[in-house]
């Protein structure tokens, strides 16, 4: 497609199809969690990802989501990775602290190995705003993450 000036453009592609996706999911506010899954998860079906191809671990907390990212990244074992969490804020700084050092640490996993990561680790001031959040951000993961993996197949 060349919308700018005759310059080329990538095409977006969200055919899943053949593509390995790694999930990683915090239980803390499980019911969020699943409830971003459960989205996530429906919409890579729709778009041709095959089930046999998800893996999905599950982790204790959203800190300890980029280091499981880091593990699957290293594998090489999948085309791209999609976090799901939970921090709702509570009375003290933990909120902050873990929201900036998950966000950090998914990040800093997707640039050091390469392997695309959709971040859908919700931040909200309460449960209300991630039980409204959820179904919207856990497509959104699922549509980024094939979206990307397949960018970065076009570049390479």
């Amino acid at each position: 497609m060349t919308r700018y000036e005759n310059i080329p453009e990538f095409e977006t592609d969200l055919d899943g199809r053949g593509l390995r996706v790694g999930i990683v999911m915090s239980r803390f506010n499980q019911d969020v969690c699943e409830g971003l899954l459960s989205a996530c998860t429906a919409e890579l079906l729709r778009l041709n990802v095959s089930p046999d191809l998800v893996r999905i671990a599950t982790v204790p907390g959203a800190l300890e989501i980029p280091l499981t990212l880091q593990a699957m990244a290293r594998s090489g074992r999948f085309d791209a990775l999609i976090a799901l969490g939970a921090v709702i804020r509570g009375e003290t700084y933990h909120f902050e602290l873990v929201s900036n050092e998950t966000g950090s640490g998914i990040n800093r996993v997707g640039l050091d190995t390469g392997v695309p990561i959709a971040n859908g680790v919700l931040t909200t001031e309460d449960d209300d705003q991630a039980l409204a959040r959820m179904q919207e951000k856990g497509t959104d993961c699922a549509r980024t993450a094939i979206e990307m993996a397949k960018l970065l197949k076009q570049l390479q």
